[in-house]
């Protein structure tokens, strides 16, 4: 791809947004699924274990950079791992401080911290509640569906120890800061009972996460090609709970936002639609990295070559393999194009595109799943619609009860890191 050719030709990439911090590169847990620890690229291993305070400034000092370049009023930081806590809360508040010093009065930064739950204690909440920063916390469902990948090394299950941490973060004084849950989709597990279980938490959003795969490396349960569809299946039991709900008891991201595409709006995640990728990670030693889960694709998938100390983010949008992720339509395989689901589809998630000698101009390896996940919700949405229609015309005149989501502000990033890339299926 040649960039230049491209904004010669007025194309022109959009800035970044989101700025997922890598504060530790080490984990307390060893989940199986796990996307870091367990992928094809293995360069967490020559990673510092915690950002030194002078990259943290680095980052800062970037990040700010590029906000003045582009006039943007808004940024967001979230900080990541591994688990983010272990490195500690000195660590976490000053990178919080430089981040807003650096941006100054002219840039609001938003900060997230995505964290597995096992270190959430008060002492975290009072500081992230002095902060401001928002906190989203891993949980798979109840603890049969949690302890079943979501272990230590030993063996143990964190179940009992991170739902005590998220009822504290969910009651009383910490509820403001309540991001939501990431759980990721596990087949063996009842869809409803898993919904329930997180329901009890009462968060105020909850994102279901594939597991991750390809074409070369499948999903548990979808075998690449097959016309099954057990992924869709599992989603829609938990949509038509979901979507019958009166009053609303929750969002799920993914269900809000296929309902906000279809009725002729743009997503705000990864993994559907057709919106630039504005996201960027910078590891603990300074490097700058695309998301975590090309880590799944092949050993080096998500490296940029860049550095914060010779390199600006607006290097980064010039980069070929970051440019064809903003590219929209133009980006996508041939049947992806002229599927009737596009716009709203995506082709999913670009790390579930991978297929060795293609690279990632493939649809998703989700795709039958997706398609029927989709085609489901417009049903459920058409029969609510049509009552609606005003004699003669052939758009409804309003939505069916609570349709559209209230819509974030683009500057949201959601529980944790989900809007920014995403934590599914990994760490923390």
């Amino acid at each position: 791809m040649d960039v230049g050719a491209l904004i010669a030709e007025g194309w022109s990439p959009r800035p970044l947004r989101n700025f997922i911090l890598k504060m530790h590169s080490r984990c307390d847990l060893a989940c199986d699924y796990c996307y870091m620890y367990r992928a094809a690229d293995q360069s967490w291993r020559d990673q510092p274990k915690a950002m030194p305070r002078a990259v943290v400034t680095l980052a800062a000092e970037r990040i700010a950079e590029h906000a003045r370049t582009h006039g943007l009023p808004h940024v967001n930081v979230v900080l990541h791992g591994g688990e983010p806590l272990l490195s500690g809360s000195g660590l976490l508040r000053f990178a919080v401080a430089e981040t807003r010093r650096a941006a100054g009065p002219g840039t609001t930064v938003g900060v997230s911290v995505q964290t597995n739950g096992m270190l959430l204690d008060d002492a975290y909440l009072r500081m992230f509640a002095e902060l401001g920063v928002r906190v989203g916390v891993s949980v798979d469902g109840d603890a049969a569906a949690h302890d079943r990948h979501r272990r230590h090394a030993d063996g143990r299950g964190s179940h009992a120890r991170v739902a005590a941490a998220v009822r504290r973060l969910s009651g009383g004084r910490y509820r403001h800061l309540f991001g939501g849950l990431l759980c990721t989709v596990d087949l063996r597990n009842d869809p409803v009972r898993t919904y329930e279980a997180l329901l009890a938490y009462r968060p105020p959003a909850v994102d279901f996460l594939l597991p991750h795969g390809n074409w070369a490396s499948p999903p548990p349960g979808r075998p690449p090609g097959s016309a099954a569809t057990p992924y869709a299946d599992w989603l829609i039991a938990i949509f038509d709970r979901w979507y019958g709900a009166v009053p609303k008891e929750t969002g799920v991201r993914m269900f809000e936002e296929i309902v906000h595409l279809l009725l002729g709006g743009t997503a705000r995640v990864e993994g559907l639609g057709l919106e630039p990728m504005r996201c960027v990670v910078i590891e603990t030693d300074g490097g700058i990295q695309q998301g975590d889960v090309l880590k799944t694709a092949y050993s080096g998938a998500p490296h940029t070559g860049l550095h914060l100390r010779t390199a600006t983010f607006d290097d980064v949008l010039r980069l070929p393999s970051v440019a064809a992720r903003q590219l929209g339509p133009a980006a996508l395989a041939t049947g992806c194009r002229s599927c009737d689901l596009s716009r709203v589809c995506g082709a999913g998630h670009y790390a579930h595109r991978y297929r060795p000698g293609t690279g990632f101009a493939n649809p998703s390896v989700y795709c039958p799943d997706l398609y029927r996940l989709i085609r489901h919700i417009q049903h459920r949405l058409t029969q609510d619609l049509l009552p609606l229609r005003r004699p003669g015309t052939t758009t409804p005149s309003a939505p069916a009860r609570d349709l559209v989501p209230s819509r974030r502000s683009e500057e949201d990033a959601g529980p944790g890191a989900r809007a920014a890339g995403g934590s599914a299926g990994g760490p923390p």
